[in-house]
Formats: structure tokens, sequence, C-alpha cells
């Protein structure tokens, strides 16, 4: 009953969202109409333009359309490129994607021994770096972050590239995931690879900053709430090793309430994606649909919108019934 009610919820959160997106495109100043025929065209190219997208139609009958292309996989066509926006996505997203599991890989990774090792010292110089470092990472903007990780490591030190996918001695791997290091890896050239991820380093980097900070207070809390439980005193008394009582015990309970940020983290690392791989030059998502805003492209800006908000949905809805399957208390309450 639980899981028909979250994907009846899902249902309507989509529904929501697309009702949202196409209200505020016709909202925002512009004619697409226009924009499609060029500022030359005459008002009777612009019309036909208009009618030929359906855009002389009542708003119900446009929304009608809208859903209906929507569950078709029709995002629209771009503006800009004159391509379909699904395939355009499609091009784009594998690097975005590639990038954000690279930057949750090192977020949580840092996170959960960070997190750990300060509840385990709790009021040591240790724990009060790891709070500091929490509190730097939610409150640094990432785009200022990014111009100091790009000024130190590539303009001043010179260890690492500033921008791009891979370097111009290369050729893009032959496609298979998307990812370039893993293309690269299958292709069994590894030059390919490391400068694949030498490139990815920064980005991942400043990515992860801003979401480690909330993994390691959720890590931390928790873990000084389960090494206070009395299965721990009890282990402790019966003299099992610390660093079994902390790994096998303590952690893999701490470690439950980490996994309901998992959502709201991909989440947001998609929409500041938009942000670094401005700055770092990086051909993904966010940089593709930051110049679809610039020049208006709303077929774009919308099919963006819709993908990335249903993909949030999904996720965080994945992540609460797993919570449940994790948590037996959630279960039963359920």
């Amino acid at each position: 009953m639980t899981i028909a009610k979250r994907l009846a919820g899902l249902v309507a959160v989509i529904f929501g969202v697309t009702v949202i997106t196409f209200a505020i495109s016709h909202m925002i100043p512009g004619d697409p109409a226009q924009m499609l025929a060029g500022p030359r065209a005459t008002p009777e190219a612009v019309a036909k333009i208009r009618a030929d997208l359906g855009l002389d139609r009542p708003l119900g009958v446009q929304y009608a359309r809208y859903l209906g292309d929507l569950v078709s996989g029709d995002l629209g066509t771009s503006i800009v490129t004159g391509r379909p926006v699904a395939t355009d996505l499609a091009q784009v997203f594998p690097a975005t994607i590639e990038l954000i599991v690279a930057a949750l890989a090192v977020s949580i990774t840092a996170g959960i021994l960070i997190g750990t090792l300060a509840a385990v010292y709790r009021g040591s110089p240790l724990d009060v770096a790891a709070r500091l470092m929490a509190s730097a990472s939610i409150s640094i903007p990432a785009f200022w972050l990014a111009l100091m990780l790009l000024l130190l490591f590539y303009g001043v030190l010179g260890w690492l590239p500033g921008d791009g996918r891979i370097g111009v001695a290369f050729d893009p791997p032959p496609h298979v995931t998307g990812f370039y290091t893993l293309d690269a890896l299958f292709a069994g050239n590894l030059a390919l690879l490391a400068d694949a991820l030498a490139h990815l380093a920064l980005p991942a980097l400043t990515l992860a900053f801003a979401s480690v900070g909330g993994i390691i207070r959720v890590v931390r809390s928790s873990m000084i709430e389960v090494l206070n439980e009395d299965y721990i005193r009890t282990a402790v008394a019966s003299g099992l090793p610390r660093r079994a009582i902390i790994f096998n015990h303590a952690l893999r309970n701490a470690l439950i309430p980490v996994v309901t940020m998992l959502g709201l983290e991909a989440a947001a690392l998609l929409f500041g994606s938009v942000v670094v791989e401005t700055v770092f030059v990086w051909p993904g998502a966010g940089s593709y649909v930051l110049g679809a805003i610039f020049a208006l492209d709303f077929p774009v800006i919308m099919g963006f919108t819709v993908i990335a908000s249903v993909a949030y949905v999904l996720i965080n809805t994945g992540v609460d019934l797993l919570y449940r399957v994790l948590n037996p208390a959630i279960r039963e309450i359920g």
C-alpha cells in the first residue's frame, strides 16, 4: 500500500512539474515564433511558424499537445541548434552524470570518514576542524571555490588542466557509456584515461566540497548517537577491539540516515553543475542549458527542467523506499 501511495504521489508531482514548467514558459517575455523566424522575418512568416507550433491555439490545447509530446519522448526542437532537444540532452548529459558520480564518490567517502573520526574523537582538534570544514562547505559559493581552485591548480601551480573533458592532443574514446574515463578504460587507452581523470579532478572536487559538509554533519551526529547506545557499551565492556566496534557495529547503523541525503545531494549537484561546468568549460547539460537561458531557447529550458525534476523525484522516491527497507522501525510504522 505504501509503494502504491508513493507511485501515485510520484505521478502527481511529475504532472505538477509539467504544469508549472508550461505556465512559466508562457509568462517569460519573448516570442518563440519570432526567435525561430529571425529578426528580419515578415509578419506572415512569423504567423505561419506560430501556427505550425500551435502557439495560436488556446492554452489548454497547447498544454495537452505539450503533455502528449512529453509522454512520447518529444521535448521539442531547440531554437538555437535546430535539433531535437532530446537529442542534444542525450549528447551532453553523460558528461554531467560522470561529473556528478565522481563528485558524489568523493563527497560520500570523505564525508563518512571525516564525520566518523569527528564523532569518535569528539571535542578534539580533529572534531573542531571537521565542523569548520562542514561550515565552510555549506557557506562558500561553488563559483568562488571553482575560480580559486582554477587559479591555484591551473594558473599558479599548473598541476591540473582547467577546461574541457580531455586535452587537444586526444580524440574522444569510442562511445560506450558516454563517460570518457570508463570509455578510455574499456578501450585500453591508459594515457587518455589519465588525461580524462586529470580534467575531471577540479570540477569534481568543487562539486564534492559543496556537498561534503552536510554529509559530515549527518554522519557525525548519527555516529555520536549510536556510540551512546547500550549495545555499543556492551561491546566495549566485552573487550571487542575498538576498530571492530566502530566500523563493524556503530558505523553500519549510523549510515542509515545518510541514505536519505543521497537524493537531495544528487539533485543539488545536478543544478549546481550549471555554475561549475561554466567555469571549467565542461561540455555538459549545465553549460548547455545556461547557454539556452541566455539565448531564450525555451524548448531547451523546459526540457531540461522537466528531465531534471523527474530525475529528482525518481531518485528521492527510490531513496525513500530504500530507507524503509534498511530501517525496520520506519518499515513497521509505514
